[in-house]
């Protein structure tokens, strides 16, 4: 009876105090302050060969200009309607067919490139237009003017795609969306291309450079550099238990990583490796530049195929084996959560 009573007058109380926008901690606090980290999100992976015909179908709806963006986003099954992929990052595929321009536009939003398919592309980032190679990793820095363009002639060109991941779910978060129209399509170059390379990309600089942001000067990390590097690296012995070889994208004027809010890395996993599981508390999201294999993300196997992109949730464990070997890029909120001093990892 007495425990009857207690329970109405508790739930009385509750009533009284919604009046006032206010809430029992005691009732969420469990939620709230969980003993692990409970993941909005599932495990996924999205196939190449079922995603492209979409998006070469929407290349025949709609111009690039009038998309201003023609990309298909990857939605986290457990997001849907947010076009998100995790909590803090997006993640979509997107589509410049010959001849088009996507028109310039800036946001403060960081965004990265990863090139998946053909050559005849550039974007244009702050005056400097760079061509784009599979496998190439490209920053476009938060508010800086950018547009695309695929420099191919319409008759026997081809179409460029490449996979986008922006921190857009975290601005959201934030509050701190803004973005403007160029009035211009294009911009006009105020630098040669490969500048940037010519100035950051040797383990040089410029001896008066000033840092006065936290992200790489240096926008265009060509895949052929880092393709060799992780060979030799191989060779060298320098291979993980648990993730090959595995290298990150640094900002050369800090040491830091390339981007403020996402973190970069490419892995080789040998011809005939297992991997042994790890879990991380930062939700990662990888696309496969070559070769095929197996990913197990808690109790799920995924197989993945060349240029397949799948999801890997926070503190869920990942193991990864290839027989014929593999590549593969990786973002990441991993800044985030150090910045914070909340990374974690357990290697199982």
């Amino acid at each position: 009876m007495r425990t009857n009573q207690a329970r109405d007058l508790r739930s009385a109380f509750n009533e009284d105090i919604a009046g006032n926008d206010l809430v029992p901690l005691w009732e969420h606090l469990h939620a709230l302050v969980p003993p692990m980290p409970d993941s909005q999100i599932v495990a996924a992976l999205w196939r190449y060969q079922d995603v492209r015909p979409h998006l070469m179908r929407a290349g025949s709806l709609l111009t690039a200009a009038e998309a201003v963006r023609r990309v298909l986003a990857m939605e986290n099954p457990k997001l849907r309607g947010r076009a998100s992929i995790t909590q803090a990052l997006f993640a979509g595929l997107q589509l410049i067919l010959p001849g088009e321009v996507a028109p310039s536009h800036r946001h403060t939003q960081s965004a990265l490139r990863l090139v998946i398919e053909g050559s005849s592309a550039y974007t244009a980032v702050a005056g400097e237009r760079i061509g784009m190679e599979p496998g190439d990793f490209i920053i476009t820095p938060s508010w800086s003017w950018h547009e695309h363009g695929n420099r191919a002639v319409q008759e026997g060109g081809v179409p460029v795609v490449w996979l986008d991941g922006l921190d857009i779910p975290l601005l959201r978060f934030l509050g701190a969306q803004f973005a403007e129209k160029d009035p211009r399509t294009e911009q006009s170059p105020t630098q040669i291309e490969g500048a940037g390379l010519a100035r950051f990309g040797s383990g040089l600089m410029p001896v008066r450079h000033h840092v006065d942001t936290p992200t790489s000067p240096l926008q265009h990390y060509p895949y052929a550099r880092t393709r060799a590097a992780l060979d030799v690296m191989l060779r060298n012995g320098d291979v993980d238990g648990w993730d090959g070889v595995k290298i990150r994208y640094v900002n050369p004027a800090t040491g830091g990583w390339a981007m403020p809010s996402i973190a970069t890395c490419m892995q080789l996993l040998p011809a005939g490796f297992t991997g042994r599981a790890c879990r991380t508390t930062d939700a990662a999201v990888f696309s496969v530049v070559e070769g095929s294999g197996l990913a197990v993300i808690g109790s799920q196997p995924f197989e993945f195929e060349p240029k397949d992109t799948f999801v890997v949730p926070s503190w869920e464990p990942l193991s990864l084996r290839s027989g014929a070997g593999a590549v593969l890029f990786s973002f990441s909120d991993r800044p985030l959560h150090e910045a914070l001093g909340l990374y974690r990892e357990s290697r199982q």
